[in-house]
């Protein structure tokens, strides 16, 4: 385990070797892995949480973020082998659900290898036109602006333009991801899948989260949560049941998944 922990691409928040299952985290827009520091103290013990932490954020603040998913992906992939020594589950919020879609894909492509659930939250199936106008290339004024009306960065955050000067670049980059992601058809995944959204999120429709089932030919479960795009924080409490539930019916290999 020790070497496991010196890559900087993935973070154990609390290592845990006797897990049964390791759920890797995947960060929505200009966050990183610190936003799942606290997640082992809200899920069951034998899941042990990786966050992976991409470049540009926190101890990689020096790096250049990705402005493209597939060469991000291409990226994690040529450094995760070490971890799929145990089943493992993959989640990801906002960006995170993107991008977590995307590496369920490439690690089935490269390894053979699924996650026992694929957990996708605060954001409309891959496939699904964006409901916003991109804002990755506005200027500076007008991109914190729209980014003060996902209610996603804290306002004393937003008036520090010193702080603000150090994570533009990589709020642009993850945006850009985001925005300029073509979807590619292919074979849906074999494993469940469970979808996440806020009841007051404006970013996408119910329809928009209910396309993700046709990108499983396993079960698949849609969870809406009261709140806006991050329910996540503003609906914690049931976040945490719902997520645990879901997590429970692969970790215990329940007869009947939802």
């Amino acid at each position: 385990m020790m070497d496991m922990l010196q890559n900087n691409w993935f973070v154990f928040p609390q290592p845990n070797p006797q897990a049964k299952m390791r759920l890797f985290c995947l960060p929505y827009s200009g966050s990183g892995a610190v936003a799942y520091r606290t997640w082992p103290d809200n899920l069951p013990r034998e899941i042990e949480v990786c966050a992976i932490q991409l470049p540009g954020r926190e101890n990689r603040l020096r790096e250049r973020p990705f402005t493209q998913v597939q060469p991000l992906v291409d990226a994690i992939v040529a450094e995760i082998a070490p971890y799929l020594d145990k089943p493992f589950a993959i989640f990801g919020h906002s960006l995170g659900a993107l991008i977590a879609f995307e590496l369920a894909r490439s690690l089935r492509r490269c390894f053979g290898e699924l996650p026992r659930i694929l957990l996708v939250s605060g954001r409309g199936a891959p496939d699904c036109c964006l409901r916003e106008e991109p804002i990755h290339a506005l200027p500076d004024d007008a991109f914190i602006t729209r980014l003060r009306d996902f209610n996603g960065t804290s306002e004393m955050v937003l008036r520090n333009q010193e702080l603000m000067a150090l994570l533009l670049p990589v709020l642009r980059a993850d945006f850009a991801i985001n925005e300029t992601y073509e979807y590619t058809a292919d074979l849906p995944l074999t494993c469940p899948v469970a979808a996440y959204r806020g009841a007051k999120d404006t970013n996408m429709t119910y329809e928009d989260v209910d396309a993700w089932r046709q990108e499983t030919s396993a079960a698949f479960r849609l969870r809406t949560l009261p709140g806006d795009h991050f329910f996540i924080h503003n609906s914690a409490n049931l976040f945490w049941r719902m997520l645990n539930y879901d997590l429970g019916q692969v970790l215990y290999e329940s007869e009947k998944v939802f």
